[in-house]
């Protein structure tokens, strides 16, 4: 009996093809500047990539806004006007959480292998800056007392992270990129 192979998913052909997106090596080239310029290195980057904890930090930052973002997204669809303060809370708390969360990706980054790599991290950090930027926009929308478009907005965003979150894994898993922790930091 012969097994057909299974197609390839519409999310992992995006990922191929933006490995292939010569156009975004502008962009990669201007973020290696920009981290050159905020990453001093040493001690400090390492501990971005994870040292103290022996483990990538990246990964785990990634939770801490994720989860708020998720458990906001949880009170807004069960009661958005009950539920209104402690999500825009949540919101908040999880766009104050971006800038740490960013910095340790951006310090994996910098370890990229490959040209494909660095245009799949340019694109998800890309996606991470609207997506903290949607949210972001969803927290000013509740604090101002929109609290519908506040909700619409973060369902956007939790889209963008979602698929920004995607090519993140895409890297470690599809492209094999080793992961801070892989990386000796003794």
């Amino acid at each position: 009996m012969t097994v057909e192979p299974m197609p390839t998913p519409m999310l992992e052909r995006r990922a191929e093809a933006i490995e292939e997106e010569h156009g975004l090596d502008p962009i990669a080239d201007r973020l290696e500047r920009i981290a050159g310029k905020i990453l001093p290195g040493g001690r400090l980057l390492e501990e971005l990539r994870g040292r103290s904890i022996g483990h990538a930090l990246h990964p785990v930052l990634t939770d801490l806004p994720l989860g708020c973002w998720t458990a906001a997204t949880v009170l807004d669809l069960t009661g958005a006007e009950k539920h209104a303060d402690a999500a825009r809370r949540l919101v908040g708390t999880g766009v104050m959480l971006v800038a740490p969360t960013a910095l340790s990706g951006l310090a994996d980054w910098v370890g990229l292998r490959s040209t494909a790599s660095r245009r799949v991290g340019v694109t998800h950090a890309m996606l991470n800056v609207v997506g903290g930027s949607v949210f972001a926009t969803s927290w000013v929308l509740r604090r101002t007392g929109h609290v519908r478009a506040g909700v619409m907005a973060g369902l956007l965003g939790n889209a963008v992270v979602m698929v920004s979150g995607y090519l993140g894994s895409h890297l470690t898993m599809r492209r094999n990129e080793p992961s801070a922790s892989a990386i000796d930091l003794d």
